[in-house]
């Protein structure tokens, strides 16, 4: 596969945690809420 040899711009990196719900674990309202296990 050809790949430029300079480009413009460098892309940016994707975070890890994308998607992720892992530093919010207090539910803001209710009692009940949802938690993400996997990103997509």
């Amino acid at each position: 596969m050809l790949q430029p040899k300079r480009t413009k711009f460098r892309k940016t990196h994707k975070s890890r945690n994308r998607g992720l719900a892992f530093v919010a674990n207090k539910v803001s309202f209710g009692e009940f809420g949802l938690k993400a296990t996997t990103h997509g």
